[in-house]
């Protein structure tokens, strides 16, 4: 041991070949040839480092191309982007395109540019003369300010519910001015103005309010009554419809009488002046004839008496007439012949 000890005293790289003997036949060789014809090629190591540094390098390019479509949005003509940054809003975009948001750090909101209609749920109110009637309703709105509505409503339907509290409370108090049968009568002009006036108060409201939308109109589409009252009210329409139409009978009755007591006066009238006017003819006629039988008779008397004689004879002599005459009589003599 000793001997084998001074042998390799000081050489630490002896001892450890005689220890584990030549490594070169147990090192792994680190090229490798390859004979292709006489052409001879080294195939390189693989190189560990270089392949991860690839793989970071791609896997960020993606994560960064996945993050910017992720962060794309695009206006659409009919609708609003709201872009809020920790919750506050710090713009709006309505022209139609491409946009992009700050990661992870702004968030955008889509909000409608376009009219909608909101149909509201029915309800009860009482009219100026205490009758209970069931509206129902819609309206037709729409969003001016994204920022404003965000900003003091919050979403959509938070509008909305704003919109319709508005709306009822405005119906309510225009209605409670009117009574039932001024609102039930289309033909009353006391209604005809009702929806305007309702969607102006609202307009009012909204806008002190900012939330940002408006109503361009409210309607209301039916009125009913409560079913306990249908049954009397409809009772007492029935009613008052029967006086109304028996009233109408009356005042028609009463008119015609006066057109036929003006007619049959008019017609006496027209009667009595067209007698008058006759006799006033006949009289002339009579008296014109009267001159021309005189003038006539008066050129031969004997003839006009003759012709008087057979005119009375027309008038008392009939076909069961007796006549007794005296021989020497005229009349008798006419009769017998002897005209001398």
């Amino acid at each position: 041991m000793s001997n084998n000890k001074n042998q390799y005293d000081g050489d630490l790289e002896k001892f450890v070949k005689s220890l584990f003997g030549n490594n070169k036949n147990k090192k792994k060789k680190n090229t490798e040839t390859v004979q292709e014809g006489n052409i001879v090629k080294e195939k390189k190591p693989f190189n560990g480092r270089q392949f991860a540094k690839s793989a970071i390098l791609l896997t960020a390019i993606f994560a960064v191309i996945i993050i910017l479509i992720g962060n794309i949005y695009v206006v659409k003509e009919n609708e609003y982007k709201v872009v809020r940054q920790f919750g506050e809003v710090v713009k709006y975009e309505e022209e139609p395109g491409l946009n992009i948001k700050i990661p992870f750090i702004q968030s955008v909101t889509t909000l409608p540019k376009n009219l909608m209609t909101y149909e509201m749920t029915q309800e009860e109110i009482n009219t100026l003369d205490k009758k209970r009637i069931i509206i129902d309703n819609y309206a037709v709105w729409h969003v001016t300010d994204p920022k404003s509505l965000i900003s003091n409503a919050g979403t959509l339907i938070n509008a909305e519910s704003r919109m319709e509290e508005f709306i009822y409370s405005v119906i309510r108090t225009q209605l409670g001015q009117l009574n039932y049968e001024q609102i039930i009568n289309d033909e009353n002009s006391e209604r005809g103005s009702l929806n305007d006036r309702v969607t102006e108060n609202v307009n009012e409201y909204l806008a002190s309010g900012a939330f940002g939308i408006e109503v361009v109109d409210v309607r209301i589409r039916r009125t009913d009554l409560p079913e306990e009252n249908e049954h009397s009210v409809y009772t007492r329409m029935i009613s008052e419809r029967e006086s109304i139409a028996q009233r109408y009978l009356s005042e028609g009755d009463a008119d015609k009488n006066t057109i036929v007591a003006q007619t049959d006066r008019e017609v006496r009238e027209l009667l009595a002046t067209a007698e008058k006017e006759a006799a006033v003819i006949r009289a002339q006629g009579e008296a014109e004839a009267a001159q021309i039988y005189n003038a006539a008779f008066s050129r031969d008397p004997e003839f006009y008496g003759l012709y008087r004689t057979l005119e009375s004879y027309k008038k008392t002599i009939g076909k069961d007439t007796v006549i007794i005459l005296p021989s020497d009589s005229p009349y008798a003599r006419v009769l017998s012949g002897y005209l001398e």
